[in-house]
């Protein structure tokens, strides 16, 4: 591998090898410099090298070479100058292209040379074989010879520049620009196959683009430049595919602009839409599938009359005539009746596929051959008033295949309109995409149609026909064909045909087969059988009293259970409310838990990637270096070792390589190149002493040579100048005497040239004064209209802009009415809340009033009173007790007696509150959206502010039950341990003191019992 210190040397010595014919050597300098690591800046001496680079690949057919070298110089220039790989790029293009065309003009004939089928396939066996036995090889063999392998070159070329410029951002537009290049290549040279190729190789390249989208500058085909660039190419490539009659290509080429533009969501310019369509009816006509072919056609005629405003009135009717004929040209049956249902599952998916392409957007669920079929687009048809823009032959065509009856000359009638179809063909001008249209390509399929109607008309009016009357309605085929028709449409259950050849007839109607009889034989005898039944014993009637309901009291009960229901339900959705407005809090506060915590770990994983991406590079990088000091070190052990073998010293092995450090192995190779250096500096030196010698000698001998050959050059020049001078003024001689002849002939002619001058300049000077006449006047009538123009153009721009104050003031009076509306609306809010606040604070007050007299009537009902019968003595000590209701106990019990264990036990029993008020509260909290499940007691609802909520109690006093006070309330208890208060609960056991039975008054009286007794 050479070296060089300079890419410009590397260039001149390129050129040296080149002069004496090593081509193979220059090609291997140029290549190892390129694909050098040493030269990864850009500079235009690496252009020039490129150019050269290319030359000699071209010269020598090295494909794989040129495409080294290319992927090598892409990764110099790609960041820094595209334009100058474009340029690279186009010059190895025109090369190759130029040789070919060459290699083509020095063949004699073009189909002989372009008869190979696949340009990558090798000579087959039997060209090698005949090429050895024949004794002299012809022309065809020659040429073959020649132009061949410049063609496979070419396809080469293109294949390498295409792959070298694939999925690249910068390098989209030449891209684009080889494509087109390489299928004109394909059209020009009829190469079907490498066009198959060359579109595999882009649609490749396409699902490779969509496959690492997110790699470094991938082309992004959301932005419009570059979707463009993608859809001309494949438009481009659709095109070719038609012009080749490569009609499965053309297809697939619809499906990738289909796939493109169904991944961006956005359709392209009409123009180009158009195209889309034009080539879509083309296709679909070749495949012989006449429905997708109607539809392709209308939806080009539709696109065409919508945007294509240079479309003439001759181009739509053409158009439009095309559309109906291409829907009657639609077999009326289904070709798919009684297919299996697989067979049906496969075309509706095709069916799915094919309304996609066309625009159409059908449900999987439905049946695509309803949304797509042929009374569906006729219908469309006569509803978007297609039929009055068409021809009026085909119009009436039109009417007699669908709307008229006529089974005996129905064919006649027919024949008459669709011998003249070919005679309204025509060309088309160019704002139309499709160039002609031709209407007797639908000839065959309307005589089909004609005769199906035959069919189908005659089977409505006879059941029996004989075979040469019905030959003889059918003018356009004979009975061989004609049977065929039958049999294709009794097939696909258009009509109920039977031809019988031995009576010469045709039957219509129903020919059922003994098979079909006998599977539905069961089924009839039991339906008539069912009948029989029911006519000879009818069902019994009930009587009609057995009906009668008791209707009052069932709508009664039917009223009642519905309010229940209605209220129950109107208690359950609002539970349900509750608990989905509950669920939606928990669901919302776990999805940003969620959402917090999975940005955390994004953050932690964006983090750890970044760290390892980091430490890759940098490992990356350590180990560049390390891999270039070793690739150095070597280097350089190789030139020491070369050097040394030269002057007969004793290299260093691979194993001391390792023992050696760079630096050592660096001295010693440049103590080497200077020793060199000097050394070649003596030579030189004495070199040129000995050529300075040889040229000095050289020159004193050939002086005296120099100036005799000179002396020589002067007499001849001065010599050859006489002679110049003297044939010049013979010349000058001869030509003044033939001019004195020549004005002597003309002068007597002067007179009438300035007569005839005079009479032109005054007619042009009469039409001068005319035409600036004429001029004056138009120039006058312009400014007149131009005034009249400007007068008009102000009075409508004053009026204009009358209508736009009237307009602004309207709509600013407008803005005010609704501002007062709102202002009002807003004051009436705010009275109506005021209004609703104070209502309810009156309630509040009055809730609280009825609560504290119902507290106050409880206290006074549980206040305990003595039970005295009549007659009954009482002492004076216990009459005050009495009087002020602190003695519990019983008239004749003793003072000191305690009640029994049984009563003396806190007593926990079910609460039995007062149905008034427990009611009163349920209904209110079921009617307040902020009632929970949980059981509140009504005390502490009332104690607490109107504008918070109460907090929930988790635990409910027992009720109290009394010790037989006569006035006391039997269902609330009051624990015997309590404190001060008798509203709270003491459990047993956490004071001393014994149960009070008559309150703070009667502990005291008994203290003093016991202290006198």
């Amino acid at each position: 591998m050479s070296t060089f210190a300079k890419p410009e040397n590397a260039l001149k010595r390129a050129e040296e090898l080149m002069n004496v014919g090593q081509k193979q050597a220059a090609l291997q300098a140029l290549h190892d410099l390129i694909t050098s690591k040493r030269y990864r800046a850009w500079q235009k001496t690496l252009e020039k090298i490129m150019f050269k680079y290319v030359e000699l690949c071209v010269d020598m057919k090295k494909g794989r070479f040129a495409k080294d070298g290319l992927i090598q110089y892409r990764i110099v220039c790609q960041q820094v100058n595209v334009s100058s790989l474009e340029e690279v790029i186009k010059y190895f293009l025109q090369l190759s292209s130029e040789r070919a065309e060459q290699a083509q003009a020095q063949a004699a004939a073009a189909e002989v040379t372009l008869d190979v089928e696949d340009l990558e396939a090798e000579k087959r066996p039997e060209d090698l074989m005949l090429s050895y036995v024949s004794g002299e090889r012809g022309k065809e063999r020659s040429d073959r010879e020649t132009v061949t392998p410049w063609f496979k070159f070419l396809w080469e070329t293109y294949r390498t520049v295409l792959e070298i410029l694939r999925n690249n951002s910068k390098l989209e537009s030449l891209y684009a620009m080889t494509a087109h290049r390489a299928f004109q290549f394909c059209l020009q040279y009829k190469r079907t196959t490498e066009f198959r190729r060359l579109c595999e190789i882009l649609r490749n390249h396409l699902i490779n683009l969509n496959k690492y989208r997110d790699q470094r500058d991938r082309p992004d085909l959301t932005q419009p430049e570059s979707l463009q660039l993608y859809l001309d190419t494949r438009f481009e490539q659709l095109k070719i595919a038609t012009e080749l009659e490569l009609w499965q290509e053309a297809f697939r080429s619809i499906e990738d602009i289909h796939g493109l533009m169904t991944m961006v969501k956005r359709t392209p310019k009409p123009q180009m839409m158009a195209v889309y369509y034009a080539k879509l009816t083309q296709i679909y006509w070749m495949s012989d599938n006449h429905l997708y072919h109607a539809y392709a056609w209308y939806k080009l005629y539709n696109l065409q009359k919508s945007y294509n405003k240079n479309l003439t009135a001759k181009d739509l009717q053409l158009m439009a005539s095309s559309v109906v004929l291409a829907t009657l040209a639609v077999p009326p049956y289904d070709r798919k009746h009684g297919a299996p249902h697989s067979e049906l599952e496969i075309e509706k998916d095709r069916n799915i596929r094919m309304a996609n392409i066309l625009g159409f957007s059908i449900d999987a669920k439905k049946d695509s051959r309803e949304v797509l079929s042929r009374a569906a687009l006729l219908s469309e048809l006569v509803a978007k008033g297609v039929m009055t823009y068409v021809s009026p032959e085909v119009k009436d065509l039109f009417t007699l295949l669908e709307n008229e009856f006529h089974p005996l000359d129905l064919a006649a009638k027919a024949n008459a309109f669709i011998v003249r179809l070919p005679s309204l063909s025509d060309k088309l001008t160019p704002a139309s995409p499709v160039p002609e249209v031709r209407l007797e390509q639908y000839v065959p399929a309307l005589e089909r149609l004609t005769t199906l109607r035959v069919f189908q008309q005659a089977s409505q009016v006879y059941s029996t026909i004989r075979i040469p009357e019905l030959t003889r309605m059918v003018t356009f085929f004979d009975f061989s064909t004609v049977e065929k028709l039958i049999v294709e449409a009794v097939k696909y259950n258009y009509v109920q045909m039977k031809v019988d050849h031995m009576m010469g007839v045709v039957n219509f109607g129903s020919q059922d087969l003994e098979s079909e009889k006998v599977k539905t034989h069961l089924t009839i005898l039991a339906k008539r059988l069912k009948k029989a039944c029911i006519m000879i014993s009818p069902p019994f009637e009930e009587k009609a009293s057995r009906q009668i309901l008791p209707y009052a009291e069932l709508q009664a009960l039917v009223e009642k259970e519905h309010k229940k229901l209605l209220a129950r339900k109107v208690l359950i959705e609002r539970r349900k409310e509750e608990q989905e407005r509950h669920m939606l809090e928990m669901e919302r506060e776990e999805e940003s838990k969620r959402l917090k915590q999975l940005r955390l770990t994004e953050e932690a994983e964006a983090k750890r990637l970044a760290n390892e991406s980091a430490r890759r590079e940098e490992a990356r990088i350590r180990k560049e270096i390390e891999e270039k000091e070793l690739e150095e070190a070597r280097a350089m052990l190789a030139e020491a070792e070369k050097r040394k073998g030269k002057k007969g010293k004793k290299g260093i092995t691979d194993g001391e390589v390792s023992k050696l450090s760079k630096q050592h192995l660096m001295e010693e190779a440049l103590s080497e190149q200077i020793k060199e250096r000097q050394e070649m500096e003596r030579k030189l030196q004495k070199l040129s002493k000995t050529m300075d010698h040889l040229e000095r000698a050289k020159r004193e001998e050939e002086r005296p040579l120099i100036e005799e050959a000179y002396r020589k050059r002067l007499q001849d020049d001065e010599k050859f100048y006489q002679e110049q001078q003297e044939q010049a003024l013979e010349q000058s001689k001869k030509q003044h005497d033939t001019d004195v002849v020549e004005k002597n002939r003309l002068i007597r002619m002067a007179e009438d040239k300035e007569i005839f001058e005079e009479q032109v300049i005054s007619r042009r000077q009469g039409e001068f004064a005319r035409l600036r006449r004429l001029r004056e006047e138009r120039l006058r009538e312009e400014r007149a209209m131009r005034s009249l123009d400007r007068q008009i153009r102000r009075k409508k721009e004053y009026f204009r802009r009358q209508e736009e104050a009237r307009l602004l003031k309207i709509k600013e009076e407008e803005e005010a009415r609704k501002r007062e509306e709102e202002e009002r609306k807003r004051k009436e809010e705010a009275e109506r809340r005021a209004k609703f606040e104070e209502l309810a604070a009156k309630q509040r007050e009055r809730e609280i009033a009825a609560e504290e007299r119902q507290k106050r009537e409880r206290e006074e009902a549980l206040r305990p009173k003595l039970d005295v019968k009549p007659g009954k003595f009482v002492p004076p000590s216990l009459r005050k007790r009495m009087e002020s209701g602190n003695d519990t106990r019983r008239v004749g019990e003793d003072r000191d007696a305690r009640p029994p264990v049984e009563e003396r036990r806190p007593v926990f029993v079910s609460a039995r509150v007062a149905p008034r008020e427990t009611d009163r509260h349920m209904e209110r909290d079921a009617a307040s959206p902020l009632s929970t499940d949980r059981y509140q007691p009504p005390r502490a609802r009332q104690s607490d502010a109107a504008d918070s909520p109460p907090p929930p109690r988790a635990y409910e006093l027992p009720v109290r039950r009394s010790y037989g006070a006569p006035g006391a309330r039997g269902d609330t208890y009051e624990p015997p341990r309590a404190g001060a208060r008798g509203d709270a609960y003491a459990p047993p056991g956490r004071t001393d003191r014994r149960p009070v039975i008559g309150g703070e008054r009667e502990r005291e009286d008994r203290q003093e019992r016991r202290d006198r007794w």
